[in-house]
């Protein structure tokens, strides 16, 4: 039975319109030619022409490959990985054949058809066409092999991250809720208005929380989740609990991953403010420095050893390390440092902005 065509497998090529890959190109074919011509020196009296010679020849085959995938790409990671493979195959077998004949015909007109005696020609036409076909069907095979491994193996890690980040996400604080329910039943008769914001407060924590791992969103969106957990434990909290809101500077339009400013507040009041007899104030801050967002969360922390490593608080961390990461890969971070009598947690990650995508 075939295989549902939403489910197949497709082949996944760089982008080789893009001047990376373009360099890429151009810096594999010219080793190559390296390589080459100092395995061929025993056989050839001048080092220079024959690294000359390969050099442009495959530099011809390496931009017409990257020519021909560049304008098929999207059509190829269309269709199934199978037939992409064999056409993506065929086509670049066929711009090493093309190429290869051009080569062997320039020459003959080059050396008004006396190529043999010429060292920069082949001088032998269907040997050297077919055995440039044969090493074209090899490597292409190979590469495309390698794009298609190397795309699922990255597919592997992705998902395994955000599996890992879900499990994270529905992992809610039992004492969060409960301290949230018993809030809500003490304001139900005292103050119905209240414990209906509460409510509601409480429905859009869980809806964040709950919404797709990968989910970008705004930072004032974000912002505003943190507000509503605040809202909810100043209920609870009252005077012992206050937060100092810095984040004039920061753009409240950058996309952000959802759930990143929240835990750290979160973590604050659960592992510091709460655990403070007099309680004590969180305080956020913000700036944009080199292109880059710096958001830092500082809250005071009881007197005593290894805060930071707190089952909880570092379930949490690694939570949000994740999340960064799988946005900005290698281009963000969570620093933590605990000094003075304060715990303090700074997210770093590039300025963009873009159409977020509620959860």
């Amino acid at each position: 039975m075939n295989e549902p065509r939403g489910n197949q497998a497709r082949l996944i090529l760089p982008d080789f319109c893009s001047g990376p890959a373009v360099l890429a190109v151009v810096l594999i074919t010219e080793l190559v030619a390296i390589i080459f011509a100092i395995a061929r020196q025993a056989l050839h009296e001048n080092f220079w022409i024959d690294l000359a010679s390969s050099s442009l020849f495959l530099l011809w085959i390496g931009l017409g490959s990257s020519a021909i995938l560049c304008r098929t790409r999207s059509w190829l990671q269309r269709i199934p990985a199978t037939r992409a493979t064999a056409i993506a195959i065929a086509m670049l077998v066929g711009v090493v054949g093309v190429i290869s004949e051009l080569v062997y015909q320039i020459g003959l007109g080059w050396t008004f058809g006396r190529i043999e005696h010429n060292p920069l020609f082949p001088a032998n036409h269907w040997e050297f066409l077919l055995r440039n076909l044969a090493v074209g069907f090899i490597v292409s095979a190979l590469a495309l092999r390698y794009f298609y491994i190397s795309a699922e193996w990255k597919r592997s890690i992705e998902m395994e991250a955000l599996a890992r980040i879900r499990a994270l996400q529905a992992r809610i604080r039992p004492h969060f809720l409960f301290n949230s329910m018993n809030t809500i039943a003490s304001l139900t008769r005292s103050n119905p208005s209240s414990a209906e914001q509460a409510v509601e407060d409480l429905a859009d924590l869980f809806r964040a929380s709950l919404a797709e791992a990968d989910t970008m969103i705004t930072l004032r969106e974000e912002i505003d989740i943190a507000r509503t957990h605040q809202r909810i434990e100043q209920l609870r909290l009252g005077a012992r609990f206050a937060v100092n809101w810095d984040i004039d500077e920061l753009p409240m339009r950058a996309s952000v991953p959802c759930l990143i400013v929240q835990p750290l507040l979160e973590n604050a009041v659960y592992h510091g403010i709460e655990m403070l007899p007099s309680g004590g104030t969180v305080n956020i801050s913000g700036r944009v420095a080199n292109g880059r967002v710096e958001i830092e969360v500082r809250n005071p922390i009881p007197a005593q050893l290894g805060y930071g490593e707190r089952e909880g608080n570092r379930m949490a961390l690694e939570n949000i390390r994740q999340r960064l990461e799988l946005a900005w890969p290698g281009r963000a971070a969570i620093e933590t440092r605990q000094e003075g009598g304060e715990f303090s947690a700074r997210l770093i990650f590039p300025y963009a902005e873009g159409e977020a995508v509620g959860g």
